[in-house]
């Protein structure tokens, strides 16, 4: 697929990098955090209505504009509905699921499955429990 960066009348072509970001919404997925000490709150099985926002990153947009067209993430839409919403995550994914360890766990699905077919290359993940409070998993340059 071609990659421009088309210019605007009375634009510089100015240096830099396009980003977008799409959020999704997990409804009633619960989890319990067991390493956590007795008595910890989250210790106890409770509940968050999820947010996760992926924010995706190109030197150039696609032939259409996009840097990446937001259907393009559909498949990662589903994946987050059938596997976690209205779920407990301890019942569906073999680590200990933090914020942290969930936005890490879905970037490393991500890079895996969705973004050898899309133009856009991930930048980061968050996972916010609510609107106040949320974990961000953010790529590294490769060593």
């Amino acid at each position: 697929m071609p990659v421009v960066t088309p210019l605007l009348p009375g634009h510089c072509g100015m240096p830099g990098r396009f980003t977008i970001s799409k959020a999704f919404e997990l409804d009633g997925v619960s989890h319990e955090l067991q390493l956590l000490p007795d008595g910890h709150k989250c210790r106890r099985n409770h509940g968050h209505n999820y947010v996760v926002t992926l924010t995706l990153t190109a030197d150039g947009l696609d032939e259409f504009g996009f840097v990446t067209d937001f259907g393009e993430l559909s498949p990662f839409k589903r994946y987050l509905e059938e596997k976690f919403d209205h779920h407990r995550l301890n019942d569906v994914v073999d680590f200990h699921p933090t914020s942290e360890l969930f936005a890490y766990h879905l970037a490393g699905w991500f890079v895996e499955t969705v973004e050898p077919t899309i133009h856009g290359r991930l930048v980061s993940v968050r996972v916010a429990e609510t609107r106040l409070s949320s974990a961000l998993w953010e790529r590294g340059e490769a060593p």
